[in-house]
């Protein structure tokens, strides 16, 4: 395949991949697509950024940018066949524990996912012939340590009372979930990009806290705040849907990717 990145700065010489420097919040940067090679583009996949952690970034990454995008591709006839949105779990408002899956009401109290739930319809709304949007929840793995970290230092704490459940996947897994989608045919409308096992805050900081040989992290003496960021992830994502495609996480649980990353860390 012929791959094209775009990206605000420059890519990676290294990576197979042709890189365009354009930024997607200014239509006019998209002016210096090679469209005369975009012609017979197969899947584009949404993967952008947010700039910053605020209500602005998040509509101009997540939204505007895909509308500049879709729309000066579809003026130079060159829209894809196929576009994949990643999205995240953070559409979800449910923060009792309970199990969320792709039919489940999106009613997000942040901005950040009411944004990103926009962009996933500007992506189901295009003249796109295939749309697939991938929800996914927390990444973790090479680079994205900092649970990982904070256990090591022993600055971690465990919300047990009441239980607090995470949902994460792998970075190599959410890029293969990406990938499988983009060739699936005949690929749903939605899907959820979590490993096999919603786990609870406790049970991981202290199987982290084994593995690494430092002393437990200690209870949380007071529940975090029901605003806070971990309570409004507090449910448990299925992937039965994801599953159900085809798909194999490599890393099923955290315990196979935390234990890589702990091994990788010591070798």
């Amino acid at each position: 395949m012929q791959v094209w990145g775009l990206r605000r700065s420059e890519g990676d010489p290294a990576l197979p991949i042709q890189w365009v420097q354009a930024d997607l919040t200014e239509a006019d940067s998209l002016d210096s697509l090679p469209f005369s090679q975009l012609s017979g583009l197969g899947t584009l996949v949404y993967t952008a950024a947010a700039s910053g952690f605020n209500d602005e970034a998040y509509r101009a990454a997540y939204v505007d940018g895909l509308a500049h995008l879709l729309a000066i591709l579809e003026r130079r006839q060159c829209l894809p066949r196929k576009l994949v949105y990643v999205s995240s779990t953070s559409v979800y408002a449910q923060s009792d524990g309970s199990i969320v899956d792709e039919t489940s009401p999106t009613e997000p109290a942040g901005f950040g996912g009411r944004r990103l739930l926009e962009g996933e319809a500007v992506a189901l709304g295009s003249k796109v012939p295939g749309c697939s949007i991938v929800r996914l929840g927390g990444i973790y793995g090479p680079g994205r340590t900092r649970l990982l970290d904070s256990v090591r230092r022993g600055e971690a704490v465990c919300y047990d009372d009441p239980v607090i459940w995470t949902n994460r996947i792998h970075i190599q897994d959410a890029a293969r979930a990406v990938i499988h989608l983009a060739e699936l045919d005949d690929a749903e409308e939605i899907y959820l990009g979590v490993d096999d096992e919603p786990s609870a805050d406790g049970v991981v900081k202290r199987w982290l806290a084994r593995q690494l040989g430092v002393p437990a992290p200690p209870g949380a003496e007071q529940p975090p705040s029901s605003t806070s960021r971990r309570m409004r992830s507090n449910k448990r994502c299925s992937n039965a849907r994801l599953r159900s495609s085809g798909f194999v996480p490599s890393y099923p649980t955290f315990r196979e990717g935390y234990g890589e990353l702990i091994k990788d860390s010591v070798g």
